[in-house]
């Protein structure tokens, strides 16, 4: 009589898909980040030249400095949740939860 063989979950595709996420909402959200602290700074700083789009007006540098890092967070929280999602262990269902119940059913009335 063999021993049972526990399978092994595949993690490839979920480590695949966290390291997409990473490339294609990380990065970004890195980006994102760097820009908006940049544009942050610089409606702070008197008499400096801005220009976003089409307006000189410091405030408007700092707004899309906000912006920038409120979607730079989002996009940096994105590649964290499927990892944590995608690799994290499954709980094994225990046995009754799989077998129907062995009692019979009682008369319907």
């Amino acid at each position: 009589m063999e021993m049972p063989v526990e399978k092994k979950e595949s993690k490839t595709g979920a480590i695949i898909g966290t390291i997409v996420a990473v490339l294609l909402c990380g990065c970004p959200g890195l980006v994102g980040l760097c820009l908006g602290a940049t544009s942050l700074i610089a409606g702070f700083i008197p008499g400096a030249a801005i220009d976003v789009f089409g307006s000189s007006d410091p405030r408007s540098a700092m707004l899309m400095g906000v912006a920038s890092l409120c979607g730079g967070i989002i996009f940096i929280a994105i590649p964290i949740v499927v990892g944590i999602l995608t690799l994290r262990k499954k709980k094994a269902l225990a046995a009754e939860e799989i077998l129907p119940p062995s009692e019979p059913l009682p008369p319907a009335a």
